[in-house]
């Protein structure tokens, strides 16, 4: 089977994200690796994914697990080599899988040569200008240039100093201090950057997610800003876990979702369209509300941006349908899909996720001193629900790797482990991304959990995952393994990707039902038990009880497909 081109697939596609380091380690160094994803590609095929979206795997002094790029045209050694990435993506095809890689256009490594010229360079000088550097504030410049603060805390500006010792300009940086921002108002970055695009589609990828794609332009004068008190990490609006749908978006910062960042879209949209294929160009945008976030899917622009305003409602029928309700209208008056999360690299599992009952601020991570922490077992049945009524709904899907499995979230990482530069720039008072990123479990018995040849893994992996291995639940009836695999065939038989929403009342508040196609999806998220109708039960993402009488009757946090009758 190899892939067709055309046909826009990415409205419909099932896309698999892969976390490089934590999926599959072929050398036994601990590290996920290219060759590891090659070897682990048929599973893939078998869960019946469309594509596979890769995290960073370029060269890289890897301080935030690749997202600080030192080169964008090469693989990182820790990883393997650009023919690894040429077999890995050559064997995708082959299987019918399609390969979208990251690139992270924000911010580069302070590693990298473009950096490490502009730090040797006077300023004011052509290398200067590829980044955001300033003079201070103060007599002698001692105070930075505002008052910008970092996504990973602390401030968002270091102080260079210069060849003869002395304190030097300050540069800008919205992440670590060793992911220098780029100045996108400068020509020569906007080459470089096509440059990037084209060497990747050279090879054959077909399409791009790009990293903070709501970043990149800052406003005029780089005013001061002080973010509200419970605003999360990564966007401009609210970023708690929980938030209100309708709720207000909090004022912009003058570092997100400037309105200059669109015409950088609209330059790469036309740079892919020299390719053929289709190839998608897929946002990361933190961005309120959910009609803003449209903005950089109009027709002229990327093809995808994911719903985080999806991810981040919780498990509650009200604040479901008028999500649905909302995306599949933000997304469709400007013609593009809705797509649909629950999980990534970047937020808590929504296996633990769901269950939680404290606050849980995006990117701040849980850990053993988190309140409100996750009953496990409650967790995973609204995960299982959760997800089988994702993907019932129209347009584009996105699973993270391991959810398939059931995974939670790793909460009691030793201290000594974590590697997220959020618990070290707050001193230890964000547990940060770790909790998500150990790498899987696939053969209970293996070393590693077969994560690897050997007992090594870049994270401790908990107990846990001996039983939640990929081939203790492999042909197990009713494990989520095999239920992500049937809902991923019934949901392309049933051609629901392209399909519709139609609501279906009389079922009380709690529960979330609609028809798409010859589909009905019934969501119980409420306390109370209630009757199903009539229809064929195609998938249930738990136990179906059986009434007083006879009848079907669907438990809480289960969703259920039906044949519609």
């Amino acid at each position: 089977m190899t892939v067709p081109t055309g046909s826009e697939w990415w409205r419909t596609a099932v896309i698999y994200q892969i976390y490089p380091r934590s999926f599959a380690d072929a050398n036994g160094d601990g590290m996920g690796d290219l060759a590891g994803i090659t070897s682990r590609l048929p599973a893939l095929q078998e869960l019946g994914v469309d594509a596979i979206w890769l995290s960073p795997f370029y060269t890289s002094p890897q301080r935030d697990a690749g997202y600080d790029v030192a080169d964008y045209c090469d693989v990182d050694p820790l990883f393997g080599t650009l023919d690894d990435f040429d077999e890995m993506q050559r064997t995708a095809h082959d299987l019918g899988i399609r390969v979208i890689v990251d690139i992270v256009p924000n911010h580069s490594s302070s590693d990298h040569d473009w950096f490490q010229e502009a730090l040797a360079a006077a300023p004011g000088s052509h290398e200067r200008e590829r980044y955001i550097f300033r003079d201070g504030k103060g007599e002698a410049g001692e105070l930075p240039p505002n008052n910008w603060e970092s996504v990973f805390g602390g401030l968002a500006w270091t102080r260079t100093e210069n060849a003869d010792g002395t304190p030097g300009q300050w540069y800008l940086h919205l992440f670590d201090t060793t992911q220098p921002d780029l100045h996108w108002e400068n020509p020569w970055v906007r080459q470089q950057f096509r440059d990037v695009l084209r060497f990747w589609l050279d090879r054959g990828v077909d399409g791009f997610r790009v990293d903070v794609a709501h970043g990149m332009i800052k406003a005029a004068g780089l005013p001061d800003y002080t973010p509200p008190a419970d605003g999360g990490s990564m966007g401009g609006g609210a970023t708690a876990l929980e938030p209100g749908i309708d709720a207000p978006p909090a004022e912009t910062p003058p570092y997100w979702a400037q309105d200059g960042v669109h015409e950088i879209y609209r330059d790469w949209h036309q740079v892919l369209a020299e390719y053929p294929g289709d190839r998608v160009l897929a946002a990361e945008a933190w961005v309120d509300p959910l009609t803003r976030v449209a903005e950089w899917v109009r027709p002229d622009e990327m093809h995808q941006a994911f719903n985080f305003a999806y991810l981040e409602t919780p498990w509650n029928a009200p604040a479901l349908r008028r999500v649905i309700d909302d995306s599949l209208k933000a997304f469709g008056d400007v013609g593009a899909p809705s797509t649909w999360v629950l999980s990534n690299h970047d937020v808590v599992r929504h296996a633990s996720r769901l269950a939680l009952t404290g606050e849980n601020l995006q990117g701040h991570g849980i850990g053993p001193k988190s309140l409100g922490l996750p009953d496990p077992v409650l967790g995973l049945a609204r995960a299982r629900a959760a997800s089988t009524l994702m993907l019932a709904l129209p347009g584009s899907s996105y699973l993270y790797q391991g959810e398939e499995l059931g995974l939670p979230e790793v909460i009691h990482l030793p201290d000594e482990a974590r590697e997220d530069p959020t618990w070290f720039r707050t001193n230890g008072e964000r547990y940060g991304r770790d909790g998500c990123r150990v790498p899987l479990p696939w053969e209970a018995a293996a070393p590693s959990y077969g994560f690897g040849p050997t007992s090594a893994s870049w994270l401790p992996q908990p107990a846990e995952w001996a039983h939640l291995a990929r081939d203790v639940q492999r042909g197990t009836a009713g494990s989520t393994l095999e239920l992500y695999t049937l809902a991923l065939a019934l949901r392309r038989e049933h051609l629901l990707g392209p399909g519709t929403v139609a609501w279906l009342g009389g079922f009380g508040p709690e529960i979330v039902a609609f028809v798409n196609g010859d589909v009905t999806v019934i969501g119980n998220a409420g306390a109370a038990s209630v009757a199903l109708p009539a229809g064929d039960l195609l998938l249930a993402s738990g136990p179906i009880l059986t009434g007083p009488n006879g009848e079907r009757i669907l438990p809480n946090d289960t969703t259920v497909w039906l044949r519609s009758a």
